[in-house]
């Protein structure tokens, strides 16, 4: 029997005056109740409790440790009814773990939306584009695109994150606009390398088929805002994610190349660090990402 345990068996015990009492509560047998509070005197090397025919009586020392283990036993209730009601409340501090770009241009805007509809949370938010170990980092929820890698981790389909191709209009003008996927070869391509590290790009005909077409360029980077600058200055071709792109390509500086063509497009999810016993905190707003990312959010 571990320590709390016999702790609350002899406080029953002094409470009932009775083993056969103390052990029907708890669900053990009388025996069993017996050896182990003479563990526990063995342990501490003084006698608890008088015993007799009559039922049971605390000595000096053990009506000083039943008054110590009552302490004790406050604490841990006091203990389980907080992690109950952080478990169970939206409160306290959230930690959120996301990328740069979505979580500068997407992210942030909607965790200061939900703070307007939680004031009492408190929210830790943090950007790296770099794998971030939810359980060793202290992560509640992370965003994440892709697939799902690591079959341990609760997550939650949030949607998906489409990609298009853009270019400026001054680049256009000088290079030609691309009509077709063949075309792409002989053009400036701006990389970015965190997702096309292998110079090829995949692109989808209106008819299905998949194709994956080698390109180049003078910029390779694995920050989208650097490629997207990059894009608008006029240096050539960029995929880039709608999110990204989608401020430029309403000012104009930017517009859609290859639209007969469809990319790949990215699962969206909300990560945390196990599927069991999920904090209402992070329920809530992974709920509240689902609403507002559901439909076209990126346009």
């Amino acid at each position: 029997m571990d320590r709390v345990t016999g702790i609350a068996l002899f406080i029953r015990v002094v409470e009932t005056g009775s083993f056969s009492k103390a052990a029907a509560e708890t669900g053990i047998t009388q025996p069993t109740a017996t050896k182990a509070v003479a563990s526990m005197e063995l342990r501490l090397g003084a006698r608890l409790l008088h015993r007799s025919t009559r039922g049971v009586t605390p000595t000096e020392v053990g009506a000083l440790y039943y008054e110590k283990c009552k302490l004790i036993a406050r604490k841990i209730d006091e203990a389980d009814n907080l992690a109950t009601l952080l478990q169970s409340g939206v409160g306290g501090t959230l930690r959120i773990s996301t990328s740069v770009a979505f979580g500068r241009r997407v992210l942030t805007p909607l965790v200061l939306r939900y703070m307007h509809e939680y004031p009492e949370m408190t929210i830790d938010l943090s950007f790296d584009d770099r794998y971030v170990n939810l359980v060793e980092q202290g992560i509640d929820l992370a965003i994440r695109m892709g697939p799902m890698a690591d079959s341990s981790l609760g997550a939650r389909y949030l949607g998906t994150n489409p990609w298009l191709m853009v270019a400026a209009a001054s680049y256009l003008k000088q290079r030609g606009t691309p009509r077709s996927a063949a075309d792409l070869p002989a053009h400036a391509c701006v990389i970015y390398s965190s997702v096309q590290g292998d110079d090829r790009w995949s692109l989808t005909t209106a008819a299905g088929e998949k194709l994956s077409v080698p390109v180049k360029g003078p910029l390779r980077s694995n920050n989208l805002s650097a490629v997207l600058a990059a894009a608008r200055a006029g240096m050539g071709l960029a995929i880039l994610p709608w999110y990204v792109a989608r401020e430029s390509l309403l000012d104009g500086t930017v517009q859609p190349v290859l639209g007969d063509y469809s990319l790949p497009e990215q699962e969206v999810h909300a990560v945390f660090p196990s599927p069991k016993l999920v904090p209402l905190k992070v329920t809530s707003f992974s709920s509240f990402l689902q609403q507002s990312l559901a439909g076209e959010w990126w346009r």
